[in-house]
């Protein structure tokens, strides 16, 4: 008696064997909802489970999801707080500040009707998108009030002519048609993010509806509830009751008083500041200009040398350690090394549980051989890490640590203990590798690989096939960046293979069917009955006993019946021995297959890949017929760029094409276009000193500041418009001189809604980098570009624009010049001729 055939080993904490289960999802199904299901599912039969039998939870994804949209849920909160502040200091006018204050609930809620109806849920990333949606959803309506708060006190100045209602409608007709356009720019701008396919598709498309439907309804709000909010509370009469102190506040939320710009203790201060600022710009343009290109020159080589990658690293509060080993592993060996790494690993102060298993289960679900282990690490909160010094430990007070923490962690990294953990389970013939539980079983779907990078080695011989793969591990250490290479041994696989001598068998009349089922019944066994325990089923197999089998000497005397009395051991009809072969085969584009894994470290993969790849080429020599190819985040981000690389010039010439349908002008929509290269500048450098890599979610960033690009343009170009023809109408344009004037009055004068777009565009997006909790690495990669961006653009902005500008208007206003000087000699002329004849 003895048990069934192992194929797979578990442990749990390097204390012991333990039964350890995995939950398969549907495709498309909730996770949520299905662990939910789960859990109640084993709370119902945990009273019918053995006496000393608990079932323990290792791995919930349920708890990263709830950190995750919990962390998003304070990110948008802190961005909305942000938001209302800038708005309420900057307006300073409670009625005025209600109309953007209402119209960012109101679009976010009305977007989720749509979402709801495509069966998007309310997920980390469509919940990204609202936190970074929300500082451009209120621009219109800060443009709107801002414009009307113009007009209304120029209509006061000038002693209130007309009806109240009829100024503030046409100040919003002044500045509707450019902010519609705007918000729409900004939600046509996200069509690339839904080009993308496969896993990066199915990750950012949430975020792209959520953000193009939110600004779809913005414009929309732009010129409907937002004028109609402006119409209502321009109507509302002074109140007059008891008590005087709630009749003040009431007056004061409701009517309120429209203080003049200047008169602002921010803005008047800014405007200040910024008017001699604009007049030195506009006497030496040309080295602001030079200026301006030397800064977008110096950008370019930062910007290449960016690093890159698929996605960046999520912390998910959780490692999945995949060592490898040689094939031919027993099970009794697999067992003692994963026990022993399990004891290290729970060793260390910052893990909670450590779940190993070796092998497979008895399902097609999980093909992994004994040689291949894999060690679920749950980490304990950040809070009970090891702590580290760090610039501030030695003199900040308690109350200010938690402040401290946002910029620098006063715990170990991951990183460093990843670091610390691989230097402890380092295992003779065992090559370790390391990634988080979603992203590695996403890689492993994917491509196969289970490593960040790998390679893909095709052939029609694995002899030849491990060769390439033994000379690519002894080749890539070399490399910067590489922390463990491991090549599958594709043709090392250990097998005992039986010869028959036919003409022996033929001599004791032995078929070859015959002795392959003694072989087969003797050392492979076979289920001869079943036994029936309750609702239990065990099959009985019979077989030799493990001495009978456990060498080619024994097995060599096994006895195959010929007849009769007589046996005839297997030693005197075959020949026994142990062969190398091929452990397992794959066959991938109808080639043989191996892959060789590479676990990086402190190194980007794009820019591992171009270096490894050159020293292979150098140093390997490729047999024909057979090809090495790239595989893990490098498909994906081939994959990833083809589709960019069409998506992105394609919306860029559609943003052209609506800013030129609002401007009806090509020289207006090339100097809107011109906070592009602005913008680069600041999210370049932005994303150099914050050492990101260029990623999917850096590009989904990039193409929100385009957009943003465009609005800050429409904005800026729309007060200087604004401030040259209101000149032109009062006749004030007959100089360069008049010209600069109307021009400063549209950049200085004007300051306070374009300061206060930039505020809540880049200050708003502020908590997103600010965030430190699970989730937010992602969306800081998407942030960073369009903080660094707005900020530059913004700058370059004030100063270029109002140069560039008068560059533009200069010429017509010096040929109006000249017309004018040519004129004037001729009407003298007819003067004097006039008094002669007199």
């Amino acid at each position: 008696m003895g048990p069934d055939l192992r194929r797979g080993v578990t442990d749990l904490d390097g204390v012991g064997e333990a039964v350890s289960g995995i939950v398969i999802m549907r495709s498309g199904e909730n996770a949520l909802q299905v662990i939910n299901r789960v859990k109640a599912k084993l709370k119902e039969i945990e009273p019918a489970l053995p006496p000393g039998v608990k079932i323990i939870p290792i791995y919930d994804r349920s708890e990263l999801i709830h950190r995750t949209i919990g962390s998003v849920q304070i990110t948008i909160l802190q961005v909305v707080v942000t938001l209302v502040l800038i708005i309420l200091i900057f307006l300073w006018h409670f009625p005025s500040a209600v109309i953007p204050l209402v119209t960012m609930p109101v679009a976010v809620l009305l977007a989720f009707i749509p979402l709801r109806m495509m069966g998007i849920s309310a997920n980390v990333m469509s919940l990204a998108g609202v936190a970074i949606a929300f500082g451009e959803l209120v621009d219109a309506s800060i443009v709107v009030v801002e414009q009307t708060h113009k007009r209304l006190e120029q209509w006061d100045k000038a002693r209130r002519p007309g009806r109240q209602s009829d100024v503030v409608l046409a100040a919003v007709k002044e500045v509707a048609g450019p902010t519609f356009f705007a918000l729409l720019v900004i939600a046509v701008s996200f069509l690339p993010v839904f080009a993308l396919e496969a896993q990066e598709g199915r990750m950012f498309k949430p975020l792209a509806y959520t953000k193009s439907l939110a600004m779809i309804v913005a414009a929309l709000l732009a010129v409907t509830l937002d004028p109609a909010l402006r119409l209502l509370l321009a109507n509302v009469g002074a109140f007059s009751f008891r008590p005087y102190w709630l009749c003040s506040l009431t007056n004061t939320l409701l009517i309120g008083r429209i203080r003049p710009e200047e008169q602002h203790p921010i803005s008047g201060f800014l405007t200040r500041i910024y008017a001699p600022v604009v007049a030195w710009a506009l006497r030496f343009k040309w080295i602001v200009l030079a200026a301006a290109s030397i800064l977008i020159i110096v950008s370019i080589p930062i910007f290449l040398s960016l690093g890159s990658e698929f996605m960046p690293p999520m912390d998910e509060g959780t490692l999945l350690y995949m060592p490898t080993t040689m094939p031919g592993i027993s099970i009794a060996q697999a067992q003692r090394i994963l026990q022993a790494t399990d004891s290290v690993l729970k060793e260390f102060p910052e893990v909670d549980r450590v779940l190993g298993k070796a092998g497979r289960a008895e399902t097609p679900t999980d093909p992994a051989p004994l040689s291949m282990l894999e060690t679920v690490i749950t980490l304990k909160p950040r809070s009970e890490w090891r702590r580290v010094d760090t610039w501030y430990t030695s003199w900040s007070p308690e109350w200010l640590r938690p402040l401290l923490r946002h910029f620098t962690p006063e715990t170990i990294s991951s990183e460093e203990l990843i670091r610390e953990m691989d230097a402890a389970v380092k295992v003779p013939g065992v090559s370790n590798a390391w990634t988080v539980p979603i992203k590695g079983r996403i890689d492993m779907l994917a491509s196969g690989i289970r490593t960040p990078v790998g390679l893909k080695i095709s052939g029609h011989d694995l002899k030849t096939i491990e060769e390439l793969g033994n000379q690519v591990e002894a080749t890539l250490p070399s490399v910067s960046g590489t922390r463990g290479v491991f090549a599958e041994r594709t043709n090392t696989g250990h097998f005992i293979d039986i010869t028959w001598r036919r003409e022996e068998l033929a001599r004791y009349g032995i078929s070859v069917d015959q002795a392959q089922q003694v072989i087969e019944s003797a050392i492979g066994g076979d289920n001869v009955t079943t036994v029936f325990s309750g609702p239990e089923r065990y099959a009985v197999n019979v077989r030799y006993m493990r001495d009978f089998r456990s060498s080619i000497d024994a097995l060599s005397r096994v006895v195959v019946p010929t007849g009769g009395q007589r046996q005839v051991t297997i030693g005197e009809l075959a020949t026994v021995r142990i062969n190398s072969g091929p452990a397992m085969i794959r066959d991938e584009n109808g080639m043989l297959t191996s892959y060789v894994y590479i676990d990086l470290v402190n190194r980007d993969p794009g820019s591992y890949i171009a270096e490894a790849g050159k020293l292979l080429r150098a140093r390997i020599k490729v047999p024909p017929g057979f090809v090495i190819g790239w595989s893990g985040q490098y498909e994906a981000m081939q994959r990833a760029n083809q589709r960019l690389r069409i998506a992105i010039p394609v919306t860029l010439a559609l943003v052209i094409v609506l800013i030129y349908l609002s401007t009806r002008s090509l020289g207006k929509t090339m100097i809107v276009m011109l906070a592009v290269p602005f913008s680069a500048v600041g999210a370049t450098w932005l994303l150099y000193l914050l050492n990101y890599n260029l990623s999917v979610a850096v590009w989904v960033g990039l193409i929100g500041l385009l957009s943003i690009d465009a609005e800050t343009g429409v904005f800026m170009l729309l007060y200087l418009d604004m401030a040259y023809e209101d000149a032109r109408a009062r006749n004030r344009l007959r100089s360069i001189e008049e010209l600069r004037e109307a021009i400063i009055y549209g950049a200085a004068k004007r300051l306070r809604p374009k300061f206060m777009t930039f505020a809540t565009t880049c200050i708003g997006l502020l908590p997103v980098m600010w965030s430190v909790e699970a989730g937010s690495d992602v969306m800081k990669r998407i942030a960073a570009p369009m903080v660094g961006g707005i900020f530059t653009s913004f700058l370059l902005e004030l100063l270029v624009y109002p140069v560039i500008y008068e560059l533009w208007k200069r010429k017509s206003i010096e040929r109006k010049l000249e017309h004018f000087d040519i004129a004037l000699p001729i009407e003298n002329e007819r003067l004097a001729c006039s008094t002669a004849s007199d």
